[in-house]
């Protein structure tokens, strides 16, 4: 989650964001197309998709929430792949070009090529963000409904920290020896590996995720049978 505020936008901020002759979209703008997927999908999502889990779940809610969570995990899985292969397209471009070591050139390389992890970005949030307020809220004691929201929230300070805590320390490992995954002249960077390091951690935490929620029995009566 920490990503598509900065090091999405940093990566927007090197290529090609002309619209026609005298347009030039500024790279934090392209956060609006989390937003816009968001409105598209969720009416998507209640109108078509969980009409169709239902009839093969017979659960109100299509899915379970824990499955909902989950999917939208592995979306945001997807979404640190596709980033990836973006940003070793970017790279390959600015040496195709000559661009390496000019940080303030263009790259002849649309912004439009970022444009899928950020709409992938806003569908995992769907399914994520929305599974992860219902849980907290549904799934902790009546008494302490407030409390299980806040513990929501504090998801997006700890990851944040998270995020924060691994760009340090990965900086300062690999920036020793030369150019650090993060250097200012990002054409020399490499925001590649750290998205691939990004997917491995997503890929074991979802296993994780799989393996603990099969044990899990949820509070409402009617799913307490259905686990992911």
């Amino acid at each position: 989650f920490a990503q598509s505020s900065t090091l999405f936008t940093n990566q927007g901020g090197t290529l090609d964001r002309r619209i026609g002759s005298k347009l030039q979209v500024p790279p934090a703008a392209l956060q609006s197309f989390i937003s816009v997927s968001i409105i598209v999908s969720i009416p998507i999502y209640d109108g078509i998709l969980v009409p169709v889990a239902r009839k093969f779940s017979g659960l109100p809610s299509g899915i379970t929430m824990l499955q909902r969570i989950g999917t939208g995990m592995a979306l945001s899985l997807v979404s640190t792949v596709i980033a990836a292969l973006v940003e070793m397209k970017r790279l390959k471009t600015a040496r195709e070009f000559g661009l390496v070591d000019q940080p303030n050139a263009r790259i002849p390389m649309s912004l439009w090529w970022l444009v899928p992890q950020y709409v992938l970005f806003g569908v995992a949030d769907v399914f994520t963000m929305v599974g992860l307020q219902e849980f907290f809220y549904d799934q902790v004691p009546d008494a302490l409904r407030s409390l299980g929201l806040a513990l929501y929230l504090s998801i997006f300070g700890i990851g944040s920290f998270i995020s924060g805590f691994l760009i340090s320390v990965i900086n300062k490992t690999t920036g020793g020896g030369g150019e650090s995954w993060f250097s200012n002249n990002l054409n020399r960077a490499h925001l590649d590996y750290f998205y691939w390091l990004l997917a491995g951690l997503s890929t074991m935490e979802l296993l994780l995720y799989g393996f603990f929620t099969r044990a899990y029995a949820y509070k409402k009566k009617q799913e307490d049978t259905a686990v992911m």
